[in-house]
């Protein structure tokens, strides 16, 4: 048995406290305006009016070349800190359902891959953003390409990079599903909130959520290509998903669509920072 003083109990007050709680509404901020950044990176692939990467180390850049450059870049690194620590807290909170049965296992384990992949993918853009607020920040879609090309010289490592690609696109599948089954509404409370305020949710992930999930579709089916066709550079991360959709029949219109999708997430982290509710 634990007593009151374990470290378990201290970091389950510490995942509740209110100082995290601030914290992890910054990193929501800074999650949305990434995801809006993206968007805006998007559009101007699509229109002709920009060279940078449409993805994360793309809004990184243009947030490094800004006035406040440094300290937003180190504002964001903290915010994803949090939001990583968040997570891990929720693995904490869940830690007992592991060793129930039937559904409440279920429900468990469901919830803590979640949150685990969730912290995975803040502290990457924690240390992405590190990278460039220290000045040794790079295209990720380059990387992402020498980092696959390593892993096709491991033992079945063909096969890796083309279930990471499954996965990926399993995760695009359901951000598509949360957002037409109105599911996202769970992560925010808006028990003190306007009317109004409901119905600009409901539109707002309606969008976001779907045109995320097709965003990451795209990713993970590089990656299965890249894994098909044995060609590290066929895995070229988001910005090389979004020069696809560019080279497709009505390209510039259905980038359009999912980089206005990709800004309406954006938003919906921005609405989630006032009103945040774990589940």
């Amino acid at each position: 048995m634990m007593t009151v003083g374990s470290p378990m109990n201290a970091a389950d007050r510490a995942g509740n406290s209110d100082a995290l709680e601030n914290l992890a509404r910054v990193g929501l901020i800074a999650y949305g305006v990434v995801h809006l950044l993206i968007a805006w990176l998007a559009l101007q692939l699509a229109w002709g009016g920009g060279g940078g990467s449409a993805d994360q180390s793309g809004a990184m850049q243009t947030l490094a070349d800004s006035t406040l450059g440094k300290p937003l870049l180190w504002i964001v690194a903290i915010g994803m800190i949090a939001l990583a620590v968040w997570q891990l807290a929720e693995v904490l909170r869940w830690r007992h359902g592991l060793s129930a049965s039937g559904e409440a296992r279920k429900k468990a384990v469901t919830k803590t891959a979640k949150s685990v992949a969730k912290a995975v993918v803040y502290a990457a853009l924690a240390v992405l953003a590190i990278r460039f607020a220290t000045g040794s920040g790079g295209s990720s879609s380059g990387q992402q390409q020498q980092q696959t090309a390593g892993v096709f010289g491991w033992p079945a490592g063909r096969w890796l990079v083309g279930l990471v690609g499954l996965v990926v696109i399993g995760v695009g599948v359901y951000h598509v599903y949360k957002g037409v089954s109105r599911r996202f509404m769970k992560q925010l409370d808006l028990s003190g909130a306007p009317a109004g305020t409901r119905r600009l949710v409901e539109r707002v992930g309606l969008v976001g959520f779907p045109g995320k999930g097709v965003a990451l579709a795209l990713v993970g089916g590089l990656f299965v290509y890249a894994a098909v066709t044995f060609d590290p550079a066929k895995a070229s991360g988001l910005d090389g998903a979004l020069r696809t959709v560019l080279d497709a029949p009505f390209g510039q219109f259905l980038l359009t669509l999912v980089a206005l999708g990709i800004a309406a997430f954006g938003v919906f982290c921005l609405i989630r920072a006032k009103y945040p509710e774990r589940t």
